[in-house]
């Protein structure tokens, strides 16, 4: 309904003279205006686009720091040397709260974003510390000064209540480092992500999210995609030997890194495909290859790598893992642009070579996971890619390749996978990993 419209004003009369004198001063008093406001908005842009010249060149942008210093009361362990070891977590777990401590004391307390300890190394039999600083709203061309300023709020505070940690003060080093060499570093720890899972299926397709599971590859032929594959190192990935049935020369592979397939994060040309040496197609014993990468990839927050687990590690049944891949929702689907996730759980080997299921196939490098009701499996396209696993403190591992089954998600017909760990030894034989 339309607004009623009030009553219009009468205007008052005056002399003809009178008002063509009004209107005419008020048209220059307007133009006056539009002139004083052109000259205003000119100034404004000019200073707007120094401003964006100044940041460009001079301005404040993300800068990152290692940092190293010996601890006097910490014995050096080999167990340091594996990321994902409890000795290692409760060492990180303290220094980086030193590191917060010092920093959100200060006054760069808004300018400090994190810290992590990259790597423990040995001197004289106790640890040096080294560890990635990152810092926001640097100027480029104070970066001498800011750094001057970080050395001295850490040997201060390193100088005093450190709490249980003794750390020399005089071991301290500071140094500049690079964003892409830093942002790789702040992401080297294995089987940690930046979002929590959730979801169900990979047959009947629900997708993934990004950084849902940054160590997920695809290998392509021909820049067509064939198989899954995991990073677990940022030279190397883990895949299944059936993979290269066709071709094992690097030349006519690659490997994408991201969420969909028609916008990889990153791609890679590969230098060398290694199958283990007792796979003999068509059986299904010993499938496993590994991918030596010609160039390494670098970690971001969305492409990291996962864990391997050590030989000893067991899998108690109904254990809950997620495999992941690009394969189809059904037996002769098409391949989705998205990748696909879908949780399962895992089947004794005693259960899987039950007569009704595969009867006795399953050897002691295999491993089950699935449903005996089906609706949840890998599928056609997902072969060579990751099944894992997260333990108690959140740190996901590499548990199983895909290998081989019975179409997909049919009943009493769960997919088989290569066992990781039955084959760790191989891979560290290969990769020095």
């Amino acid at each position: 309904m339309a607004k009623e419209q009030p009553p219009q004003r009468k205007q008052a009369w005056m002399p003809l003279q009178k008002r063509r004198t009004e209107s005419n001063t008020k048209v220059k008093l307007t133009r006056c205006g539009k002139i004083t406001l052109g000259i205003i908005i000119i100034v404004i842009a000019v200073v707007i686009i120094g401003l964006i010249v100044h940041f460009v060149t001079y301005g404040k942008t993300s800068c990152y720091y290692h940092i190293s210093f010996k601890a006097n009361n910490v014995d050096y362990d080999r167990k340091f040397e594996k990321p994902y070891s409890q000795e290692y977590v409760d060492l990180n777990k303290k220094i980086v709260s030193l590191i917060n401590e010092t920093f959100h004391g200060s006054k760069l307390r808004r300018q400090y974003v994190k810290s992590h300890v990259v790597q423990v190394s040995r001197a004289k039999g106790k640890v040096v510390i080294h560890s990635v600083l990152k810092f926001i709203f640097c100027f480029k061309n104070k970066a001498a000064k800011f750094r001057d300023r970080i050395e001295t709020i850490l040997y201060q505070k390193l100088n005093g209540e450190t709490g249980c940690l003794n750390i020399d003060s005089s071991s301290l080093r500071v140094s500049d480092i690079e964003m892409s060499t830093a942002e790789n570093l702040l992401n080297t720890c294995c089987g940690l992500r930046t979002i929590t899972f959730s979801g169900n299926r990979i047959a009947g397709g629900t997708d993934a999210k990004e950084g849902e599971w940054p160590w997920q590859a695809s290998l392509q032929q021909n820049s067509v995609h064939r198989c899954g594959a995991t990073l677990i190192s940022n030279y190397w990935l883990v895949t299944a030997a059936h993979c290269f049935i066709r071709s094992s020369d690097p030349q006519k592979w690659n490997v994408s890194f991201g969420l969909l397939l028609s916008d990889p994060q990153a791609q890679r040309n590969i230098k060398n495909i290694i199958i283990h040496e007792d796979y003999h197609y068509p059986a299904h014993e010993n499938d496993i290859a590994i991918v030596n990468l010609s160039s390494p990839i670098l970690y971001t927050s969305n492409i990291r790598r996962v864990c391997l687990p050590e030989a000893n590690y067991t899998l108690p049944p109904n254990s809950d893992v997620v495999v992941t891949g690009w394969g189809t929702s059904k037996t002769d689907g098409t391949i989705p642009n998205i990748l696909q996730k879908g949780a399962v759980k895992i089947i004794d080997n005693e259960t899987c070579n039950n007569e009704k299921i595969y009867s006795g196939v399953i050897t002691p490098g295999m491993l089950c996971a699935g449903f005996l009701t089906g609706k949840v499996d890998a599928c056609q396209g997902d072969s060579g890619g990751p099944l894992v696993m997260a333990d108690q403190k959140g740190i996901w591992f590499l548990v199983g390749i895909v290998s081989w089954g019975d179409e997909c998600a049919l009943p009493n017909k769960p997919g088989v996978y290569t066992r990781v760990a039955y084959y760790r030894d191989w891979i560290t034989a290969k990769t020095g990993l």
